[in-house]
């Protein structure tokens, strides 16, 4: 297939045979497993995983690559294609019979987002395997007080266990990317580790980070003062890189009580 990669969409494909076996060796598909694409492209990591896989819907936004992959994978049983956008789509509207098994290889572009679009549907998702930029991987595993901790590594620790498999480096791609690659595992916990409102909670790791240089009083004085913080057990000193998700767990739930008293007051 000759297909020109587009900026717009970050593309990046890849093609080494190697990388690819690995990967498919890593998700390790089963006859009964149902396995959802994001961006399969030119569909080499499609045609690997798709001779083990029972179910597998792929999902591609550009119109030029999805004409190619229906010729290619149509005829094949259980293959389903979806034009569309991975930000926009419902995922939990793949759920069968058993949860689904999520792969991609994610334009860095969209990463992010994306990311946190996926940990709102967790309760459809068995496990995801992801190509992603190297630095992102390193954020989603980041343990506290590491150079990479930050927003992105709490919330995934919130919804899963992620862990860092292996790293892929420019020359696999075309075009090659500037960066270095990494393959991350993330599985979603059947029960989240610590108790806490997800949409609170991502208010308070957000505040927080927003300037990550400030000590928590100031830096959460929008949501807390000094008093509260100790409250709760957190030095206003502090700062946000420092705490581990149980402290965001301890304030978002401090915040949620402090914003119920305060409706419940007199008008």
């Amino acid at each position: 297939m000759s297909h020109t990669p587009r900026k717009r969409f970050g593309q990046n494909f890849l093609r080494d045979a190697e990388v690819v076996h690995r990967i498919a060796m890593a998700i390790h598909p089963r006859a009964d497993d149902h396995l959802v694409e994001i961006g399969p492209g030119e569909g080499v990591l499609t045609e690997a995983l798709l001779q083990t896989s029972g179910r597998y819907d792929a999902i591609e936004i550009d119109r030029d690559l999805t004409a190619d992959l229906r010729r290619r994978f149509s005829s094949r049983p259980g293959f389903h294609l979806h034009e569309a956008d991975a930000l926009r789509f419902d995922f939990k509207s793949l759920l069968g019979a058993g949860k689904i098994r999520v792969v991609g290889n994610l334009p860095y572009n969209i990463s992010t987002p994306l990311m946190f679009h996926l940990f709102a549907q967790t309760e459809a998702i068995a496990d995801m395997h992801f190509m992603l930029q190297n630095e992102v991987v390193d954020r989603l595993c980041a343990e506290p007080s590491s150079s990479h901790y930050g927003r992105l590594g709490i919330m995934a620790s919130y919804f899963s266990r992620a862990e860092k498999l292996f790293e892929v480096f420019p020359e696999s791609f075309y075009p090659p990317p500037k960066v270095v690659s990494a393959i991350v595992r993330l599985v979603p916990h059947s029960v989240p580790p610590v108790s806490a409102d997800p949409i609170t909670l991502g208010k308070v790791v957000a505040t927080a980070f927003s300037q990550r240089r400030k000590t928590l009083k100031n830096a959460l004085g929008s949501l807390f003062n000094g008093a509260e913080l100790e409250s709760v057990g957190i030095d206003p000193r502090a700062r946000a890189e420092t705490l581990s998700l149980a402290d965001y767990a301890a304030l978002a739930r401090s915040l949620q009580k402090k914003s119920s008293e305060e409706g419940s007051g007199p008008p």
